[in-house]
């Protein structure tokens, strides 16, 4: 049973140092207690108290990490049904299914695909992580050789699915390396299962028919010592998909069960025939709530959407994505190359960036800290004021790359020309246009 924040504040050492970033040691048990903060964030917590405290300190949902490598990804950690609650953790794992009786040839074909799919967006790497290696009932050997192959030649990391355990026992000794995801155990292989995902350290997924069977099988596994479960509550059909992905989700996070406080696979391409239905499940199942998502290829008309849906609903509703304060060099600049600045918005950034490399004209951007706020709302927040601005010029280093005194500011920003002339003495200040689609046509004419 969690912990409440009068309890949590009878183990803290009671110092209210504010290293924790709160004021006191009680508001700090608090936090902890409705998990506004991590056990981590105090510094003088005992060993002792850590032990009675990691059932308070810990999400309601486990993080499970699965594979290893590049590709290493982490599900589960949640603590909210809604984002803005709080935020989303995790992102949503993406997987496609790769048939054990796949020819050398085309799986060598495959990989080549699959490897290719990296979209790059607003300075991220998108990309899916993992492949399902589907016992297409070729022996183990086959599906050895295919687990093998995926494990050892492409940085994807793997899901191993047999109802086989001498199957799976061959998959484990060719792949085990890589941490692949078992699945499944189910009712009737559930000590098998267990005991093979135990002495090799390996997360095991959970397959049941319904919600509530799948409570027996994931006490009698924890029971067992197994800590890193993903569940599957068996269900194909859409509507009653989604109820038990959301059913899931509550009884861990509003109930307290931990019998079902582990992230969920599921499985779009089992519940339609054709992959542009599937994509429609799967973005179902990233909003609601699949720790893990199966498709049965990937296909970058349906993999693009989804990694951006992904991107959209993991980032933190509150806090803006940045880039780093500091000086950017488009298209090898020199001395006499125009400088601009603007916010670290991040949007802002690559929208800039990207317009000034379609001008063809080599320059300097001066990204300023804004807190990751747009030109307009960080100079109408007193984020991107004159002096500062001025002042963030002068730090940056840029008078020691070029010999000329001319910065060029967002259209947005024209009202602190004159602060920024006042803290720059010597300096032209040029306003820019409003719209970045007109940065071009304008530094052409520079």
């Amino acid at each position: 049973m969690a912990l409440t924040g009068i309890q949590i504040f009878k183990l803290l050492p009671k110092t209210n140092c504010k290293e924790c970033g709160v004021p006191t040691c009680l508001a700090f048990a608090m936090n902890l207690a409705s998990g506004k903060a991590e056990l981590d964030a105090c510094p003088y917590v005992s060993d002792e108290a850590k032990e009675q405290l990691a059932e308070a300190s810990a999400p309601p949902i486990r993080p499970v990490k699965l594979g290893k490598g590049v590709r290493q990804t982490t599900t589960g950690g949640e603590t909210v049904l809604y984002r803005h609650e709080k935020t989303f953790f995790n992102p949503t794992v993406l997987a496609a299914t790769v048939a054990s009786d796949i020819d050398t040839a085309e799986l060598d074909k495959a990989l080549n695909v699959y490897n290719a799919f990296q979209y790059e967006r607003v300075g991220l790497n998108l990309r899916p992580e993992l492949l399902v290696v589907k016992d297409a009932g070729n022996g183990a050997d086959g599906f050895a050789a295919v687990a093998g192959k995926i494990a050892k030649e492409s940085e994807f990391n793997l899901v191993l699915m047999t109802q086989d355990l001498a199957v799976m026992k061959a998959g484990v000794e060719a792949a085990g390396f890589k941490r692949p995801l078992l699945y499944a155990a189910t009712a009737d292989n559930v000590d098998d299962m267990g005991a093979l995902a135990k002495d090799n350290d390996l997360p095991l997924a959970v397959k049941a028919d319904s919600v509530e069977a799948l409570q027996a099988l994931t006490e009698k596994l924890t029971g067992m010592g197994l800590k890193d479960l993903v569940l599957d509550p068996g269900s194909r059909e859409i509507k009653q998909a989604l109820e038990d992905q959301v059913a899931i989700r509550r009884a861990a996070l509003k109930a307290s069960n931990k019998a079902l406080g582990f992230p969920t696979i599921t499985f779009p391409c089992e519940m339609a025939s054709n992959l542009d239905m599937e994509t429609l499940i799967a973005g179902m199942f990233v909003a609601k709530y699949g720790g893990i998502v199966v498709m049965s290829d990937f296909s970058a008309e349906s993999l693009f959407p989804l990694l951006l849906e992904r991107l959209n609903i993991y980032t933190d509703p509150q806090r803006p994505m940045t880039v780093t304060e500091g000086i950017f060099e488009i298209g090898n600049p020199d001395e006499n190359s125009p400088v601009l600045v603007t916010t670290n918005f991040a949007l802002t950034y690559f929208i800039v960036s990207g317009e000034i490399e379609a001008s063809k004209v080599p320059a300097w951007l001066l990204i300023k800290d804004s807190e990751g706020l747009s030109v307009l709302t960080a100079w109408a927040a007193g984020k991107f004021g004159g002096d500062d601005v001025g002042l963030f010029v002068k730090k940056s280093g840029i008078m020691d790359k070029v010999k000329h005194t001319e910065l060029i500011i967002p259209g947005y920003a024209a009202a602190i020309a004159g602060d920024i002339e006042e803290e720059l003495p010597g300096w032209s200040i040029t306003v820019g246009p409003r719209e970045a689609a007109h940065l071009p046509a304008f530094l052409k004419t520079k």
